[in-house]
């Protein structure tokens, strides 16, 4: 191992490998096929990079980031060493040098996606440049039980076949089922030399938190720790600009960085991250970072990541160094319920929404674990040797209780309203809030009306969170997200069984004084705009073409709030036009009809009264200001019951008007309200 150790001072700048690299890094020279498991951080590349430069011919690197392609090339190049990609993302010039570096026998890394593969000419031009290793990076990417499967991998075990050279497989994030099936797909089943480095990254310190004003804990975190490198990930494209432009304010070097961007400005946003210190990169989790920084010294999680694999990979970007790094995952029941939905709602099939819920509650009990997150996160990859003093749970232990009493009684409310319903008025019937919704299906005389006034809503909220996460009950899509209970609430329920809760995060939810997150559309909303989007998935499935062609959120959310009850209604919904109306008109006609009753309850109540009509010009006015007088601002609604008692006021001014729409919907409706008042006065 002379000539390496030679290559591992003298190109790569190291004076010894990193534990478990050698014998890696022997095996890929000799030409052994490979799968490597290591940590994020412990040194993969090195274990292709430095046997391409120690053996005969071209080693082709299969990646699935540009990116990260991208940044190793460009590491590379810096260290003298032959090294190009041939990515969506090159210049002319960049591709014209690759091709001369392949004729002139200079290039020793050739960088691809596998999504290059799909040309029937790839595999002869990589037989006539010489290629004589395939090293795969990401290599869980080619299991379709993994967190974020990518379909042109499964072709790489196709050109391993016909190039006939060993192939070396490198990942940090593979549970068993995915070992499994990189074998089946990479080596066609036949085993190859294994190493399994262990995942505990103990430079990383672990935290949850529950969302609580999720903006504001992201700055707060940020502002702890204002010049050092990090990275935010959030869930949506909107939220990384948004968020990246609130850590601007408060001071911050901040960018944006997700798949929507032009080529030009993702490329300034890698060199910039790569090149300036202290800078906060705020990304989508689906476009992927995959840029190898060593001082990242934080990451944190706005939305709550899609496995536990996904996890592990994405708090693995921080510290890459080995000096401590901090990370925090901030989680909701709105995250729980998307999640749940995307699963429920895919076109997976059983057996495989059932793998992806198992791999979502691992996610979520390291969430609402009682004890070391180490613990649990490093027992999803079957280690059982684990010392941690590295996370919140272990700096400051849960503060629990037997929550089995509070958890029977929800459950009971569900049991007692045929799982008909959401959170929201589950918590109205525990606390005995006599609201029209309440009166109208007569729960009032439930013998769980009432009986929980232990707590408030919002702790309420944070005991069905928990529920949740424990997955003793999840959100149905066939019934507009109404909870129902899994078999595993069965034993609580029966008093044949006992559950922990976390008295800290209910006590927290108590003491919440800032306003929640709003949603995209009222709650009263939420359930028809759900089952507008799934008759827009079905459509789109059907058509082969991306939902947005049907209809954007934006639309959809209009027709949820105006609720259109005739073709002619439809027309005037913004983003519907003549040949989308023929189209599609009548099919989403009856979802907003079937799941409506016609005239709103609370609307029937005031019938033939002048209330009723005042109700009725409220409704427009409120229509008309949904999102401001400009038409650009957030949605905002008011519940039918609030109109009611909006209408049946008395001597209106502004004053009594604040009262009892609050500040924010005065502001945005007030004035209108009162004049729609006075001209009914």
């Amino acid at each position: 191992m002379s000539g390496a150790a030679t290559l591992l001072r003298d190109v790569f700048g190291f004076d010894g490998f990193r534990p478990g690299q050698q014998e890696i890094v022997e095996a890929v020279i000799a030409g052994e096929n490979v799968l490597a498991i290591m940590p994020t951080g412990g040194g993969k590349s090195l274990c292709f990079q430095m046997p391409a430069l120690l053996r005969e011919g071209v080693t082709v690197v299969i990646s699935p980031l540009i990116a990260l392609m991208r940044d190793q090339v460009r590491a590379l190049q810096e260290l003298g060493v032959g090294a190009g990609a041939l990515t969506s993302g090159n210049t002319p010039e960049e591709t014209d040098a690759v091709w001369e570096g392949l004729e002139a026998g200079t290039l020793k890394l050739l960088y691809m996606a596998p999504e290059r593969l799909a040309a029937g000419s790839v595999i002869g031009m990589l037989k006539r440049v010489g290629v004589s290793l395939i090293a795969v990076d990401e290599a869980h990417c080619v299991s379709q039980w993994g967190h974020d499967f990518r379909p042109d991998y499964l072709r790489i075990g196709e050109l391993r076949r016909a190039l006939d050279v060993p192939l070396a497989a490198f990942t940090a994030t593979a549970d068993a089922e995915t070992q499994i099936e990189i074998v089946q797909k990479l080596f066609d089943g036949a085993a190859p030399r294994a190493f399994l480095r262990g995942f505990d990254r103990p430079n990383i310190h672990l935290a949850f938190a529950a969302k609580n004003s999720p903006r504001a804990q992201i700055l707060s975190f940020a502002a702890g720790r204002k010049g050092q490198s990090g990275i935010v990930y959030c869930g949506t494209r909107a939220k990384t600009e948004g968020l990246a432009k609130a850590l601007r304010d408060e001071g911050h070097v901040a960018l944006h960085y997700h798949g929507g961007m032009e080529a030009e400005d993702r490329r300034i946003a890698e060199r910039r991250f790569q090149q300036e210190d202290g800078l906060i990169v705020v990304a989508t989790v689906a476009f992927g970072m995959g840029i190898d920084k060593p001082d990242i010294r934080w990451v944190a999680h706005a939305d709550l990541p899609k496995s536990i694999e996904a996890y592990y990979q994405e708090i693995g970007r921080a510290g890459r160094d080995g000096s401590p790094a901090e990370t925090l995952t901030l989680f909701g029941s709105d995250d729980i319920r998307l999640r749940r939905s995307q699963i429920d709602e895919g076109i997976a099939p059983p057996e495989r929404r059932a793998a992806d819920h198992g791999r979502l509650n691992a996610l979520l009990g390291l969430a609402e674990a009682l004890e070391c997150r180490r613990k649990t996160l490093l027992g999803y990859f079957d280690e059982a040797e684990i010392t941690c003093g590295n996370c919140d749970l272990c700096d400051t232990p849960a503060d629990v209780f037997d929550g089995t009493t509070a958890v029977r009684k929800a459950l009971s409310a569900m049991l007692r309203t045929e799982e008909w319903f959401g959170s929201g008025h589950l918590i109205d019937i525990l606390l005995g809030n006599e609201t029209d919704k309440i009166r109208e299906r007569g729960h009032t005389s439930l013998p769980t009306y009432g009986v929980g006034t232990e707590y408030d809503k919002r702790q309420w909220q944070a005991v069905f969170r928990q529920m949740m996460g424990h997955d003793l009950v999840r959100p149905d899509a066939e019934r507009h997200g109404a909870l129902r209970m899994t078999d595993a609430a069965l034993p609580i329920l029966r008093g044949e069984a006992q559950i922990s809760l976390r008295r800290d995060s209910i006590r927290a939810a108590g003491a919440m004084r800032r306003p929640a997150v709003k949603m995209l559309v009222s709650e009263e909303d939420a359930p028809l705009l759900s089952a507008l989007k799934a008759k827009r998935r079905g459509l789109a499935e059907a058509a082969k073409v991306p939902a947005y062609i049907i209809f954007n959120d934006r639309t959809l959310i209009e027709m949820a709030e105006k609720r259109p009850d005739s073709l002619d209604a439809m027309a005037r919904v913004g983003g519907v036009g003549a040949k989308k109306l023929e189209s599609y008109g009548r099919a989403f006609l009856d979802v907003i009809n079937g799941a409506s009753e016609g005239m709103h309850p609370t609307r029937r109540k005031l019938a033939g009264r002048d209330a009723g009509t005042v109700y009725d010009r409220l409704l427009e006015v409120q229509a008309e200001l949904a999102r401001g007088a400009a038409g650009t601002e957030k949605p905002l609604s008011c519940s039918a019951s609030l109109l009611a008692k909006v209408a049946q006021m008395r001597s209106p001014d502004d004053a009594a008007l604040e009262r009892v729409l609050g500040d924010k919907r005065a502001e945005r409706f007030g004035s209108a309200f009162l004049d729609v008042l006075r001209e009914a006065g």
